[in-house]
């Protein structure tokens, strides 16, 4: 019962053994909003790591507030958020070739728990984010000097693309339950459906039944009778 896989397209996936189209794959909307997401960090990561930071001697300080706690969340959910698109990417270029229902529905499982949790840890740090560069105070009023414009810049870019990753991870948490509802469906129904030409009795009839008679005389009983034997006279 594992291997229903194997007849048709459990959890929103083709035949196992199909060959890989590189377009199509890259076509899926689970795909792209992956590809998106990975940008999306990359950018979140970069900018933090770039211009989030000021150098004083031999400390560095997160221009946002002095809060090294707000640096280091938008830093670390955006270098494991990359991480993880790799994976679920690898996984959905190798998912039409797994032949077990139960591989995909861990698979989609997983999909569904980390993508919602993601989302949530990015509106998180969206709203960490904004409450540190709000709270960062004008002028010089810092141990240091105020950040320059492209720190400013740097920032801002982090802040906004926090928030783009919001919609992209709850969206890839939205098609993966849908996939999961699809596969649901697909592992009660595919091979036990009932053959529609089969017959409801499982014995045939014999012919002429159709007739309305319940029941029918062998084919033996209408052959001829042999005649009585009669005596010979002498």
């Amino acid at each position: 019962m594992s291997n229903i896989g194997n007849v048709g397209g459990a959890y929103g996936a083709g035949k196992a053994g199909a060959p890989f189209d590189p377009i199509a794959f890259i076509k899926k909307p689970q795909v792209i909003l992956r590809l998106c997401s990975m940008v999306f960090s990359i950018i979140v990561f970069g900018c933090i790591a770039s211009g989030g930071w000021h150098r004083q001697g031999e400390e560095s300080h997160c221009i946002m507030n002095d809060d090294a706690n707000a640096c280091g969340y938008g830093t670390g959910i955006g270098v494991i958020a990359f991480l993880a698109c790799i994976i679920f990417l690898v996984l959905d270029a190798m998912f039409d070739n797994l032949s077990s229902v139960q591989h995909r529905k861990y698979v989609v499982i997983a999909d569904i728990v980390f993508s919602g949790f993601w989302a949530f840890l990015w509106f998180v740090g969206f709203c960490y984010l904004c409450d540190a560069w709000r709270r960062t105070p004008e002028g010089h009023r810092l141990p240091w000097q105020y950040p320059t414009d492209r720190g400013k810049n740097d920032v801002q870019a982090a802040i906004a693309f926090s928030f783009f990753s919001i919609f992209t991870w709850a969206a890839q948490a939205a098609l993966a339950v849908r996939k999961y509802r699809l596969g649901a469906q697909d592992a009660f129904t595919t091979g036990y459906d009932t053959d529609p030409n089969a017959a409801s009795s499982p014995y045939s009839s014999f012919p002429g039944s159709e007739t309305g008679e319940p029941y029918q005389q062998p084919p033996f009983a209408t052959q001829k009778e042999a005649p009585d034997f009669s005596q010979p006279t002498y």
